[in-house]
Parts: structure tokens; C-alpha cells; sequence
């Protein structure tokens, strides 16, 4: 019986999104983002050369089509990442109203979201007064810091002396549609910022915000604050049953790697685990090999985004994507002749672009199995929909098969 690998590369956009001048980042436009291409560029002129040299070197993903499939989404040149591919290729169109991790992998899995989220606007303060009330009255807490749109590892840096000063959690937003709560894990305590998050979560879910993110760190002024991995989202539940149950419900195997987890409301995932991405790799190559027939394994690999994407940081993201690409030829043989691998994005996240935030973007589709060739443009839902095919079990989604 077949096995299905579903893996993520958080941020990972190629350009070309036809609705794309509906998004902003910083007040531009999204139009012409592209996260790989601009990378790739990038690297070709040494403007990344920041522990690492020379072109973009991705000969793995390239071969199973990631340089074909941005040229495919955009038009756009991609420097060093012109192979003849020998995977099966192609791109992904988003039509969920968001550019967040939530709406990228709900639709992947067959669910588009069927309601526009809530966001806070970037003003100083973000959040309604009666909101803050009903927080700190239902969290027992006497007050907030933040209460704005802020990068996550800038805020904990201009305000975590603060927070260990006053005991107040860090509340922020994004363009996302998110509640983010930074504390630190000794002085505030972990379990604390958990019990928090997930005592006002019910309350921002009832406004359509998609995430309660709590966020610990540790660290202190003198030596710097630095994020553990110990993050946990408290989302929204999927209102209606999506491919991790399909799977479930058909008595397989689910493996949730990162925040899968998280993102589904443990809906559909039989054991989930968390890490850096260097770990949560090392947990993808075991399941190739231990992972059983008829099971599903669905991966995300964060750091991409969260590291480099949101930070600007072209040459981190450069250097992030060309390991990716050395696990992954690592990855290839472990398969069996029967498996299927899909490797794809959520969103875009452009370190070229303006502002912080996330891009509007296509996605890859790279996959490694039973085809090969040019898949085309598709929906994201149509990944549900050949994981479905390929697992034998009803597709409950919109989207069609390219398998």
C-alpha cells in the first residue's frame, strides 16, 4: 500500500499570484513579489554572501522542477535553478482572502477558508479597549505591553527588559490574523503563557482571529532575548472535516512534523512533534523509513519564514533553502517505488520586499513519485485531492486530482 508525504517549505512562494495587488506588505502592493526568484537573483548578482557564496544552489529541488515551476507562476528569471526537470512540476494558486499559514495549509488539505478573518489594524494601540479588559480579566493579569503590529524577535528585543520588570505579557499582531502573546519561560513561566493563550483563544476565535500564538523566550537584557522552540499556536478550528481526517477516518496513519499540529487543532493527527527544523528533518527521514503502508506524514518547515522571510534576511533564507536542498537529496533514496512526495509552500514571504510581513504568492508543487512532467497551474486544494487519490480514499474536497 502507498505512502504519502506532504511537506511544507514555510514561505516558500514562487511569484505570480493573479490576485496578488489585493495584499499589501508595508503599504505596497504585492504585486511582482517572488520569493524564490528574488533570492535567486540575488544570490547571482553576491548580494547573499553572508555564510554562503556564489548562485543559488539547489540541484535537488531544481531537478524535481522548482526553477521551471517559478518561471511557470511568474515569468520571472531564476538564476542558477534552470535544469530540465525530472520530477513532476508545477504551481499552485491560493483563493482563500488571506496570506497566512492557517489559510495556506487549511486549502492545501482541501479546505479553502470559508470566511474572511479578523485583523487588528497597525495603529498604536491595535487592540480595542473592551478586548484588553475581557484578556486581562479573563488571563488574571494586570496589564499588557506591546498592543501593536510588531516583528516578533524585534518586540521581545525593545520590550523584554519590561516584561521581566513589570510581569505584563507581550501582546502584538501582524498583517496576519493573529494574537501573539511573548513571554519569557522562567520569569512568567511556560506553562502560564500556555494556560493564557488558551484561555483567551475561545474569545479572538469568536472575532474570526485565526491564531492565539503563544511565543516564550528567555534570555535577559544584558546577554539578549532569544524565542525557544517551546511555541505553540491555539487556532481555529477547521469547520469542516479536512485531508488529515479523510486519512484518519479511513483507519491510516497521520504524523503531524511541526506545527502541523497546531495549525489543525490535532484534527486528524494520530502524533505530532515539534523542534528546530533540524530535528523535526531528522523525524522526516525516520518516518521514511519506519512510516507505514497507507499513512500520511505532513511536514512543516518553519524557519524559512520565520527566521530569515520576516527578517529580511536574503542570505539566511539563501542558506536555509540550500540545506533544505541537501536533506532532501538525502530524503529521495529512502522512498519507495510507490510513495509520493509533495514538496510545496504555504505562502510567499519575499526578503527583497518592503515591510515584515508575508507576500501573496504561487506555490510550488514538486512532486516525487509516480509521474512526471509539467502538472501545469493548479488549486491548492488539488493537493489534497491527489494525496487522496494516491492513498485510495474519497477525495471530500473541492479540488481535482493532477495525479
Amino acid at each position: 500500500m502507498s505512502r504519502a508525504f506532504l511537506v511544507v517549505m514555510d514561505s516558500v512562494g514562487i511569484g505570480g499570484a493573479p490576485d496578488a495587488a489585493q495584499f499589501t506588505s508595508d503599504g505596497h502592493p504585492d504585486t511582482g513579489a517572488n520569493t524564490v526568484a528574488h533570492i535567486a537573483q540575488a544570490c547571482a548578482a553576491g548580494r547573499a554572501e553572508e555564510g554562503r557564496t556564489g548562485p543559488l544552489n539547489l540541484p535537488t529541488l531544481d531537478a524535481l522542477g522548482l526553477g521551471a515551476a517559478t518561471r511557470l507562476a511568474s515569468g520571472d528569471e531564476t538564476p542558477n535553478l534552470n535544469a530540465t526537470p525530472t520530477g513532476y512540476w508545477g504551481a499552485a494558486t491560493e483563493h482563500s482572502l488571506g496570506k497566512d499559514t492557517p489559510s495556506g495549509h487549511w486549502e492545501m488539505a482541501g479546505l479553502p477558508v470559508p470566511w474572511e478573518w479578523g485583523f487588528f489594524p497597525d495603529t498604536r494601540p491595535s487592540f480595542p479597549e473592551d478586548l484588553i479588559r475581557e484578556i486581562t480579566a479573563l488571563g488574571g493579569i494586570d496589564g499588557i505591553l506591546g498592543n501593536c503590529h510588531a516583528a516578533g524577535t524585534a518586540i521581545i528585543d525593545e520590550l523584554g527588559a519590561l516584561h521581566l520588570q513589570t510581569g505584563f505579557p507581550i501582546c502584538y499582531t501582524s498583517v496576519d490574523s493573529v494574537f501573539q502573546v511573548a513571554a519569557h519561560e522562567h520569569h512568567f513561566g511556560l506553562q502560564r503563557l500556555l494556560s493564557f493563550c488558551e484561555t483567551i483563544a475561545p474569545l479572538l476565535h469568536s472575532m474570526k482571529i485565526g491564531r492565539v500564538i503563544a511565543r516564550p523566550f528567555v534570555g535577559d537584557e544584558t546577554s539578549g532575548f532569544t524565542r525557544t522552540t517551546n511555541r505553540k499556536d491555539f487556532a481555529i478550528m477547521p469547520p469542516k472535516p479536512v485531508l488529515t481526517n479523510w486519512v484518519q477516518d479511513a483507519g491510516r496513519t497521520v504524523y503531524g512534523i511541526g506545527k502541523i499540529g497546531d495549525i489543525f487543532s490535532m484534527q486528524g493527527i494520530d502524533q505530532s512533534v515539534k523542534g528546530t527544523d533540524a530535528a523535526l528533518m531528522d523525524h522526516l527521514h525516520s518516518l521514511a523509513d519506519t512510516a507505514e503502508d497507507g499513512s500520511l506524514t505532513f511536514a512543516n518547515f518553519v524557519e524559512f519564514d520565520s527566521l530569515y522571510g520576516h527578517r529580511r534576511d536574503v542570505a539566511g533564507y539563501a542558506r536555509a533553502l540550500e540545506w533544505f536542498d541537501g536533506q532532501i537529496a538525502q530524503l529521495l533514496p529512502k522512498l519507495r517505488p510507490d510513495d509520493l512526495l509533495i514538496i510545496t509552500a504555504d505562502h510567499g514571504n519575499d526578503p527583497t520586499w518592503f515591510g515584515t510581513d508575508h507576500t501573496r504568492e504561487r506555490v510550488p508543487v514538486l512532486c516525487h513519485g509516480p509521474k512526471t512532467g509539467s502538472l501545469g497551474i493548479c488549486n491548492f486544494t488539488d493537493i489534497a485531492a491527489s494525496i487522496a487519490a494516491h492513498l485510495n480514499i474519497p477525495n471530500l474536497g473541492s479540488g481535482r486530482s493532477f495525479l
